[in-house]
């Protein structure tokens, strides 16, 4: 009788057709979410980039004028006046902000591609498919 009791107590999936379409559109939004997540991350380093821009410009400003700088230019130092670091850390951080701003914008042109999927999918097969996750 438990036998019976734990054969009853699976219920596999109903029989959902997934078309050809439903599957496209399945994976579309799992490239979405990737890209999405991809993009998340990205805005986070250059966003800690950022920062650390703010914060060198904080301690150069407390430099001599007369002080020569290092300054990474690739994969060497070059030596600057004060003014001319602050110049060039001032240009890249004006990059860096547009750059955010860009990857921000994509972001949420993505986010609104899987606001639609979701709602054909969820639509379609309601709570048969998960979408959502798990943070």
């Amino acid at each position: 009788m438990a036998a019976t009791n734990n054969k009853s107590a699976f219920q596999p999936d109903s029989d959902a057709h997934i078309s050809y379409e439903d599957q496209q559109k399945i994976n579309a939004f799992a490239r979405c979410h990737a890209k999405f997540e991809d993009l998340k991350d990205e805005v986070q380093v250059k966003e800690n980039d950022l920062k650390t821009l703010e914060d060198a410009c904080d301690e150069i400003a407390l430099f001599d004028d007369d002080q020569e700088i290092p300054y990474l230019f690739g994969e060497v130092f070059i030596y600057q006046n004060l003014e001319t670091t602050l110049k060039c850390l001032e240009e890249a951080k004006e990059r860096l902000s547009n750059e955010i701003t860009n990857l921000k914008t994509k972001s949420e042109e993505i986010k609104d591609q899987m606001s639609d999927l979701k709602l054909y999918l969820y639509g379609k097969f309601g709570n048969q498919i998960n979408l959502e996750s798990d943070e």
